[in-house]
């Protein structure tokens, strides 16, 4: 069936119930080296500025970390591959532990479930920007075989700055591999529309008349691919999202109708949407559960009839603990938790522990935005954490705080969140706790957070607003 996972995409090709050998068809992945600015989902700060703070999917995944460590130690012993291993050590030996080296163990061990996953007749397409494409080639090399490297495509585009330093930077680089020389491929069924300058400039080339009507041609190995403008219909906000018609001719070229379409960095979702359109089942992958919220909502605003299901977004308390307990799904947990209850999640740009891992905001009957500061625990806490909040909650003039938390609260701790007091709204008899402990075990029980209700705060300004305007008519 059709399936978003939410999660590290390594661990979840790892599940044999889910990949078994030989599953998929085709693939398509887009892991960029940059992790700052593409391996993050990007927010507006608690000021709505941009750039914003970030959220970042996976924490220092491009840096040299025990993690990558860890990876460059199993990709040395069985089963994998002698030879990969001294690729990667001769680049290691020449790069040094930097962050090109940790994107480059991080691709390859999960490039090896690709390939497990892939079916005799799969192909993949790996994309990337030239900073990477080179090394990466060299990885694919050892991985799929020499001989099954098919094409180096360039996606060419108009958009990209220009620069008197340099030739303007105007194309990415996507790596065409096949498992096996069995493998699909059918050229002719993409039509390729031919621009009047593409037309003239064959008609110079050929030295002979083309007629204007004349518009397909079989592909090579340059799409001319217009990039996602700001204005573009298809935009969603993300920030690295790429058009639907270039994953229309790679999805069209190496599948066919009903076959299963992987893209284990999912992102907005194009690779599935165009599988969809195409007719093809599909598996996305990502490890922002706000990816695959917005994957969720394309599919049901785009396909109303489409049917798929989620894996890994917890429902229940044990399957919440289940999550925070490895170190990828403390991070998973703590989105998940922030985002489930109409949060926003926080990381700092600078890096660094601030106490804030999200923010809730609302608005008082005068139209005055206000902030929660949220903080969310994954494992033990105890009343020295609620009083930190408390310190967060002074030092960004926030009115409220709300701790979200795995474990239930001790008598002490409900105790200290009591003692910061009651915030009341202008104008609103009600108050609310200024600091309260909020759980796991809470959420799945039904209850909510005590915070503004953000409709019923508005239905009281317009009663409000209407009853000053009648006392302004009878003076």
């Amino acid at each position: 069936m059709n399936t978003l996972y939410y999660g590290d995409n390594l661990e979840i090709l790892r599940n044999r119930d889910w990949f078994p050998n030989g599953a998929v068809d085709l693939i398509y992945l887009d892991p960029p080296f940059n992790s700052k600015r593409a391996y993050n989902v990007i927010f507006k700060d608690k000021k709505g500025k941009y750039p914003p703070s970030q959220i970042e999917a996976f924490d220092d995944t491009w840096q040299w970390s025990d993690e990558t460590e860890e990876a460059m130690w199993e990709l040395s012993k069985p089963p994998y591959p002698a030879e990969l291993y001294r690729t990667l050590d001769a680049f290691r030996v020449a790069l040094g532990n930097n962050d090109m080296m940790a994107y480059l163990v991080m691709m390859a061990i999960r490039l090896l479930e690709l390939k497990r996953v892939l079916k005799k007749t799969g192909s993949i397409y790996l994309h990337c920007d030239p900073t990477a494409s080179h090394y990466l080639k060299i990885v694919m090399d050892q991985i799929f075989g020499v001989k099954n490297f098919r094409n180096e495509i360039v996606w060419h585009y108009q958009t990209g700055g220009a620069s008197k330093r340099h030739y303007s930077k105007k194309h990415d680089i996507i790596l065409f591999y096949s498992k096996t020389n069995s493998y699909l491929f059918h050229p002719e069924r993409i039509e390729i529309a031919r621009t009047k300058k593409a037309l003239k400039r064959a008609q110079n080339e050929k030295g002979a008349r083309i007629n204007k009507d004349d518009t397909t041609k079989l592909p090579e190995d340059v799409f001319e691919i217009q990039a996602l403008n700001p204005m573009a219909k298809e935009r969603l906000g993300y920030p690295t999202q790429k058009p639907l018609a270039l994953l229309e001719r790679i999805i069209q070229a190496s599948s066919n109708e009903g076959d299963i379409v992987l893209d284990p960095f999912c992102g907005c979702g194009t690779t599935v949407a165009a599988a969809e359109k195409l007719g093809r089942k599909w598996l996305g992958i990502d490890i922002t559960i706000l990816a695959i919220n917005l994957i969720e909502k394309r599919m049901k605003d785009h396909f109303p009839d489409v049917k798929f299901k989620i894996e890994e977004i917890p429902n229940s308390v044990a399957s919440a603990k289940k999550m925070a307990s490895t170190r990828q799904g403390k991070f998973l947990f703590e989105q998940w938790f922030v985002t489930t209850l109409g949060g926003q999640p926080f990381k700092s740009s600078g890096g660094g522990d601030t106490g804030i891992d999200g923010f809730m905001n609302f608005r008082d009957i005068n139209n005055k935005p206000h902030t929660i500061i949220v903080s969310v625990k994954g494992g033990g806490y105890g009343p020295g954490e609620v009083r930190d909040l408390k310190g967060v909650i002074e030092r960004e003039n926030a009115e409220m705080g709300l701790l979200l938390a795995l474990i239930n609260p001790t008598k002490g701790m409900l105790s200290e969140a009591a003692s910061a007091g009651r915030y009341q709204m202008p104008e609103v008899s009600r108050t609310y706790p200024k600091i309260q402990i909020f759980t796991v075990e809470d959420y799945f029980k039904g209850i909510r957070p005590d915070i503004p209700d953000v409709s019923e705060t508005l239905k009281k300004a317009k009663r409000i607003k209407r009853e000053r305007e009648k006392q302004k008519e009878l003076i």
